[in-house]
């Protein structure tokens, strides 16, 4: 086949019959391609994805887009047959190139970067990757996989979704990992043609492809990854990376996770540090089965009526609680059919409280200010509240288990020191399954008062959310930033003006982000705090939205109470700005 050489932007376009300014930030472009043949890119400074898909045939759709505006010059690709070259011009990491390559399965394709991004996502037939600092993230079937990853100039940092062999420490300060994943035989599957599929000589070209395909998914999957000093993810996505990635003991936050039995929380403690988790797992009895709740159903099936009881929180776009609802106000629906509203009443029932304190080294000269906090909320709350008061730094450490009495509780704020790391996320999961736990019909929520940002955990952000919708805890985030507390501990003038300080009065972008995704996902609100004396205000407001919910009780169909699966209630408020939050649904007897 003859040789195409592509020097220019312009000459692909030219190639392809197509049209390009000569200057553009995204470009798409689509190659003949088949399975078996071979893409490489090098891109320096830009991020370079594969995908694979099944469905895609004798195709391959280079997709890139460019930070600024990319010239003629910027770009070379080279196509020779099944083999595909693309290489970026050396340019930085303000003005770089992004690509994404979808191609067929069961291809060939290498990258390179320095500190771009590399992403591996499909079946291919060989993945590799080199780079200096950039993560290599690479999503593969594990059946027949090779794996070979190699760091010339740092120690190993990985994240497994299963186990792999042990790393071995090479010459020159290099470490190697590798090893085989579920080793299969070969395995070989005959096409069926529909011969009025076409013509023969088309049917025979199908089968031969079929057949080549079917050749090629049988044979090994091999990953070579080589990083200077970046990290490498094998089927766990970037977004469930947790913040620190030092093989470390477990935290009694850790242990009582994984002692809770939530799977999702469970497997991200695993990924981050296998062996500790395996050693501990082993001490741990067989987790004895829990009963379901459509074994309770059936047993009462006698007793059961048609009538229930919900609990709900009506909140504006502002995530504020809206008060002064009426009956005539709620729509009430189970699989699409509506349902009789019979009453609707404000609910002043206690919560169940988890007060939850950073107390890590960012606020370590300042214990004075976070016990003060923390008794103004034991004030603002109301005496029938339980509360429990958990704080957390590396580790958590409770220093009261859910109670009314608020002596007690203030007592026990003299109690603490400050210092360490900052396990945030961990204290999160830690308060969801562990003091909350029991409580789950009841009304609960998680008062934080942090500045948000995590460096210890062993949980990922991302991981947290489907635990925390599952537990129906409100969560609401009192971020203070470091510096501010700092700032109201002197009356130095000189102190307001110090640009080093200033640069810590502000929470961070990341923090900002998972403190409003928290408020969000549970239900409750975030509160970023600019000045000391919001939090006072936060306190009043966040009473306020615990006290302003409504009990509804509704006819329901008797045998949607008898079935086992999910009533799928829904529960309108018919203004256009109302979004509602759903709690426990009970069944309370006849009317």
């Amino acid at each position: 086949m003859k040789k195409y050489l592509l020097k220019t932007i312009a000459a692909v376009v030219l190639f392809l019959g197509g049209t390009l300014p000569i200057q553009a930030q995204k470009f798409e472009r689509d190659f003949p391609f088949g399975a078996g043949g071979t893409i490489e890119v090098k891109n320096l400074y830009g991020r370079v994805y594969f995908q694979s898909v099944d469905d895609l045939e004798d195709t391959v759709k280079i997709s890139a887009d460019a930070t600024m505006p990319i010239s003629e010059n910027d770009i070379k690709i080279e196509a020779s047959g099944g083999k595909i070259k693309i290489k970026v011009v050396e340019q930085s990491s303000k003005n770089r190139v992004d690509f994404s390559i979808t191609i067929p399965e069961r291809t060939r394709v290498f990258a390179e970067t320095d500190e771009g991004e590399i992403r591996f996502m499909g079946n291919f037939l060989e993945a590799r990757g080199e780079t200096n600092t950039g993560t290599i993230y690479a999503d593969l079937p594990l059946e027949n996989l090779h794996y070979d990853f190699e760091w010339t100039a740092s120690r190993p940092r990985f994240i497994s979704e299963v186990d792999l062999e042990e790393v071995k420490e090479k010459s020159a300060g290099r470490f190697v990992l590798k090893g085989k994943i579920n080793e299969a035989p070969k395995i070989r599957i005959d096409p069926v043609i529909d011969i009025s599929d076409g013509p023969a000589e088309e049917v025979s070209s199908k089968q031969k492809k079929i057949a080549e395909k079917n050749r090629l998914k049988g044979s090994l999957v091999k990953l070579k990854l080589s990083t200077a000093r970046g990290i490498i993810l094998l089927n766990v996505s970037p977004e469930e990376v947790p913040s620190n990635l030092r093989a470390r003991p477990l935290t009694r936050a850790a242990k009582a996770i994984i002692r809770s039995g939530d799977s999702l929380l469970t497997n991200a403690i695993r990924r981050a540090t296998p062996k500790y988790f395996g050693e501990y797992a082993a001490t741990l009895p067989p987790r004895m089965a829990t009963p379901t709740l459509g074994t309770a159903a059936r047993r009462n099936n006698s007793s059961v009526s048609g009538i229930k009881r919900v609990t709900v929180q009506v909140t504006d776009i502002n995530n504020r609680a809206m008060a002064g609802l009426l009956k005539d106000d709620f729509e009430l629906s189970e699989r699409g059919a509506d349902r009789e509203v019979i009453s609707v009443e404000p609910t002043t029932a206690p919560f169940n409280l988890v007060l939850l304190l950073d107390v890590s080294g960012s606020i370590e000269h300042y214990v004075d200010f976070i016990r003060k906090a923390a008794r103004n909320f034991l004030n603002t709350t109301s005496p029938q509240d339980r509360i429990a008061i958990v704080t957390f730094n590396e580790d958590v450490t409770p220093l009261s288990g859910l109670t009314r009495n608020r002596v007690r509780l203030s007592e026990s704020l003299d109690t603490f020191d400050a210092g360490g790391g900052t396990a945030y996320y961990d204290a999160l999961a830690y308060s969801l399954t562990d003091t909350l736990k029991s409580l789950q019909s009841e009304r609960t929520a998680i008062v934080v008062l942090s500045d948000g940002d995590d460096n210890r955990s062993f949980l990922p952000f991302n991981s947290l959310l489907g635990s925390i919708q599952e537990s129906g805890a409100l969560i609401y985030p009192l971020y203070v930033p470091s510096g501010l507390i700092a700032s109201s501990a002197t009356n130095d003038p000189k102190r307001s003006i110090d640009p080093l300080r200033s640069r810590y009065i502000a929470l961070t972008s990341k923090a900002q982000s998972e403190g409003e995704t928290l408020a969000k996902v549970s239900g409750g609100v975030y509160y970023p705090i600019a000045r000391l004396s919001e939090l006072q205000e936060a306190y009043d407001d966040i009473v306020k939205q615990l006290r302003t919910a409504y009990s509804i009780t509704y006819r329901s169909n008797p045998s949607v109470t008898n079935d086992r699966t999910s009533p799928r209630l829904k529960v309108k408020v018919k203004r256009k700005t109302a979004f509602v939050k759903i709690g426990p649904i009970v069944n309370i007897g006849s009317k």
